[in-house]
């Protein structure tokens, strides 16, 4: 089958009107790779997310970063922004709103532990939906199983990777038995309601309007339009009165959003590039998807591959530390004075942790460790690829200290590209592309780097 999304020029005139808001909560920065030319939150205190509120998007993400977090921290986060949230919309005066806790395609995510939070903080909804398809990436939900489509084969996500994850480990691609399984049956299987393709295409709007006290929801989606069909009766349910949470990928924002094509196309996103200079890129992610990509971008003749050996980090001394540190930022300048482009990745080998939290405290000192490297970069680089969603996460946040920034649009299904604005104090009007660890091809990041640099 094919997983796609056509390009919307304009909403359909029969289209219901979408409120004044979306405004989504996004657990690392890679939710809007479907939607362009909205403002993307790094911080959630009231005065900036009255920034975003008051900007003419109708999306506003804010960047919580939960999923690099243990449950605890994740949760205290989640609350945080919610009142802030709250006491920013009353203060705007806005009346109507949707909210989206954005997670990942592949189920991996504080889920139900967020959506909880969210109903208790700015509910009482309706029914909160879970929407895992991201039309772009290949995944997508048939008779409520979810799935990866991978080289043209429909592989359902609890037989791949993902589903192994040291943190977010789940057993079902049904999603009924994925809801039961994460809530350890609070929320039984069989009373899950479940959207399915024949009923999301004639129209569901009915069915929306009988919903109540929080149900929980499961909705399929194989292309473009059912989503687009479902966003139409959603906006419609809402404004009869019903009130929506959502749990998805980033697909069902751009079907809410009905946003028209983005400004500059993704072929020419090199006219963001600073002084047609060469760039570098940051790869964190250890998913096999990355590292293959990885591989086929350092057979390009313009790149200079450096790898960070990251199990040096365990020792936790700081002399260990600041050696790797400079070795790196030493390769990266060579690199950098020759016309190369340098790739800084992190070692490949799967290192295993006594316990959850091991783990969390050894990814937050390699994301450190990948933040100095931002920091030391050339001050002249054309551009800058972040590979990773919670690398992405840290270079924003910490890496380029930025309290928002805006989106300009995808320069590859699912990649954002996002620039720095013009007083950045190291990095001016620099593009950066934010770049998850799960999508694409082979050639993915080899063509991104092309499109940047000007290669054939």
């Amino acid at each position: 089958m094919a997983v796609h999304r056509e390009s919307k020029a304009s909403a359909s005139p029969d289209r219901a009107i979408a409120p004044a808001k979306i405004i989504v909560l996004d657990d690392d920065p890679t939710g809007s790779q479907t939607v362009h030319s909205c403002l993307l939150l790094l911080q959630w205190d009231v005065e900036t997310l009255l920034l975003g509120l008051a900007d003419e998007s109708p999306l506003l993400f804010v960047l919580t970063n939960t999923r690099s977090l243990s449950p605890a921290k994740a949760a205290a986060v989640t609350r945080q922004v919610c009142v802030n949230l709250k006491q920013a919309i009353a203060a705007a005066g806005i009346e109507e709103f949707l909210v989206v806790s954005r997670s990942d395609s592949t189920l991996r995510g504080h889920y139900p532990l967020e959506t909880d939070i969210i109903a208790a903080a700015l509910g009482p909804f309706d029914a909160h939906f879970l929407v895992p398809a991201f039309l772009e990436g290949g995944r997508f939900t048939r008779n409520s199983v979810h799935y990866l489509l991978a080289d043209g084969v429909e592989i359902p996500v609890h037989t791949t990777e993902f589903a192994r994850d040291s943190a977010f480990a789940y057993r079902h691609s049904y999603l009924p038995d994925y809801v039961a399984e994460k809530t350890n049956g609070k929320i039984s299987a069989e009373s899950v309601e479940r959207l399915l393709l024949d009923e999301i295409r004639a129209g569901c709007l009915e069915r929306l309007m009988e919903l109540s006290n929080n149900q929980c929801g499961v909705v399929d989606a194989e292309c473009s339009a059912d989503l687009d069909r479902l966003a139409r009766d959603l906006l419609a349910a809402t404004a009869r009165g019903k009130r929506f949470l959502f749990r998805s990928a980033a697909s069902l924002i751009s079907a809410l959003a009905a946003l028209p094509p983005q400004p500059v196309a993704a072929e020419d996103m090199s006219q963001y590039v600073r002084g047609g200079q060469p760039g570098a890129a940051i790869v964190g992610s250890h998913v096999k998807q990355t590292t293959q990509q990885l591989e086929r971008l350092l057979q390009e003749a313009g790149v200079a591959g450096i790898e960070v050996n990251v199990a040096r980090l365990l020792k936790q001394g700081e002399g260990d530390r600041h050696t790797l540190l400079q070795a790196t930022l030493d390769a990266v300048c060579a690199a950098y004075r020759s016309g190369k482009t340098p790739v800084v990745y992190t070692s490949r080998e799967e290192l295993t942790f006594a316990s959850l939290p091991t783990r969390l405290q050894f990814g937050a000192r390699v994301s450190a460790l990948l933040v100095d490297v931002v920091r030391g970069l050339p001050r002249d680089l054309g551009f800058l690829i972040s590979k990773g969603g919670i690398t992405s996460n840290s270079i924003l946040r910490d890496g380029l200290d930025l309290r928002a920034v805006r989106l300009l649009g995808q320069i590859l299904a699912g990649c954002s590209v996002v620039r720095t604005p013009q007083e950045h104090p190291l990095f001016p009007h620099l593009p950066v592309v934010l770049f998850p660890g799960n999508v694409g091809d082979r050639d993915a990041l080899a063509t991104v780097y092309r499109r940047l640099s000007h290669s054939s």
